[in-house]
């Protein structure tokens, strides 16, 4: 799935789902550090639990940040 970004230095995420784990997850844009950090260390993690742990983050005065975008990318993956 391809989700574009709101309000954040990233312009775009994208990722895959097997058995309700997420794969391949990459961000376009954004630091490039951090990004790489978030993407390994939720590879593997089920989605539910992404969410319960991303959503809500902020990035500064910003009322969202990456993790919480992805957070917003996996809640409309899963229809919510």
């Amino acid at each position: 799935m391809r989700f574009k970004t709101q309000g954040v230095c990233s312009r775009e995420i994208s990722f895959e789902v097997k058995d309700n784990k997420l794969t391949n997850v990459q961000f376009v844009g954004g630091c490039s550090g951090n990004t790489q950090g978030l993407s390994r260390l939720i590879e593997g993690m089920d989605v539910d639990e992404a969410i319960r742990r991303l959503d809500g983050i902020q990035c500064g005065p910003r009322p969202t940040s990456c993790p919480d975008q992805l957070a917003r990318a996996l809640k409309q993956f899963k229809g919510r």
